[in-house]
């Protein structure tokens, strides 16, 4: 299959968990035989932060602007499929180009779904809007669960699927190495999410002087006020995410307030977390109990209370609890079984597609 896609960042990580996710499932959908090209914006923020600049997976190529996709056009014109990203910048007009020039099937690969959901009741999202959805052949969702039915019945989705992100086991290896932090935390600053971090990382930390925590990720504003037993990184790179986890007794899962109204949306860093066979704490949503067995592959936290008694659980319990969530990741979250499961999904769209003609006709 000839894969064209156009993503947000494949060639930085810093300040995006698009980069992670689109690195792993491309180097398993390559592995499978298929050949991808990958047009990435050249955008300053992240050719200054490149942390990946010449993959083995895939053509990584960079456009300026969206006369720049011209160059490009018989490439996606004669692609297999072309799956444009949420949060491309200008990825509505990009979606339209797509639309009207390729010559397979198209997907939207929606990183953000509940998101870009709401973006989209509000009028206000610039990387897709609601014509465009009933013109790429599949939808393909970081939610499932009952978004997936909204997509289709509400929005015009011909085929909404579940596309959650996925770890690469390789990558992110359980390492032997001393506890540096009772409980850690990896991701970037959002405001709506920090009002559960407060909750469940700072509030307790001020509380508990004798513990050691960490919050690593970019973007945070400096009036926050961290508590002195809480290390701050600014930017932890994907090569160090594995160490960094290993180091943890203890890995919170903060979800966006969009996301968790939604459900069933995981996000990148607790399949990593997992697989490094760290046990994780969580906020609560539905659909995350699907994922993991509470209490036995996860802990559930809705309160600082909460997180102090699993921070005081003993060590073996603690590596019991993080071995299960490992086992869980492993066997159902793999980039190999996503990037599976992404072909299967845009084989049904092919054969679909084969198959309208001769319905027409029949019809």
């Amino acid at each position: 299959m000839r894969l064209v896609v156009l993503g947000l960042s494949l060639s930085s990580s810093w300040g995006n968990g698009h980069a992670t996710t689109f690195r792993a499932l491309l180097a398993a959908f390559a592995a499978r035989g298929h050949d991808i090209l990958f047009l990435e914006r050249d955008t300053p923020w992240y050719a200054s932060q490149r942390d990946l600049a010449a993959p083995d997976y895939c053509r990584l190529e960079f456009y300026a602007d969206l006369a720049g996709l011209q160059r490009w056009c018989s490439e996606i014109a004669g692609a297999d499929a072309v799956i444009v990203g949420s949060y491309v910048p200008d990825g509505a007009a990009v979606g339209r180009f797509v639309q009207e020039v390729a010559g397979g099937i198209t997907a939207f690969y929606d990183i953000d779904t509940p998101v870009t959901l709401a973006r989209l009741e509000r009028d206000d999202c610039d990387y897709l809007s609601s014509e465009l959805i009933p013109g790429y052949d599949v939808y393909l969702s970081f939610t499932g669960g009952p978004t997936l039915d909204l997509l289709e019945d509400h929005y015009g989705a011909p085929a909404a699927r579940p596309l959650f992100c996925s770890v690469d086991p390789d990558s992110y290896p359980p390492l032997d190495v001393k506890k540096r932090w009772d409980l850690s935390y990896l991701g970037t600053y959002s405001p709506d999410r920090q009002p559960m971090l407060e909750r469940l990382l700072i509030d307790p930390a001020r509380v508990m002087p004798d513990r050691r925590f960490v919050v690593a990720g970019p973007q945070y504003p400096a009036d926050i006020d961290w508590p002195a037993n809480v290390e701050r990184i600014a930017h932890l790179p994907p090569a160090d995410h594995a160490l960094f986890y290993s180091a943890s007794r203890f890995t919170l899962n903060v979800t966006r307030a969009d996301m968790i109204r939604a459900g069933w949306s995981p996000s990148v860093r607790l399949f990593e977390a997992a697989a490094c066979g760290t046990p994780i704490i969580s906020d609560i949503w539905d659909g995350l109990a699907e994922l993991f067995v509470p209490d036995r592959e996860i802990i559930l936290a809705f309160d600082g209370g909460a997180v102090a008694v699993a921070l005081a659980q003993e060590d073996d319990v603690a590596a019991a609890i993080g071995r299960a969530g490992r086992a869980r990741a492993l066997a159902g979250h793999s980039a190999a079984q996503r990037a599976a499961e992404l072909e299967a999904y845009l084989s049904e769209a092919m054969m679909r597609r084969a198959e309208a003609p001769a319905l027409a006709v029949t019809g």
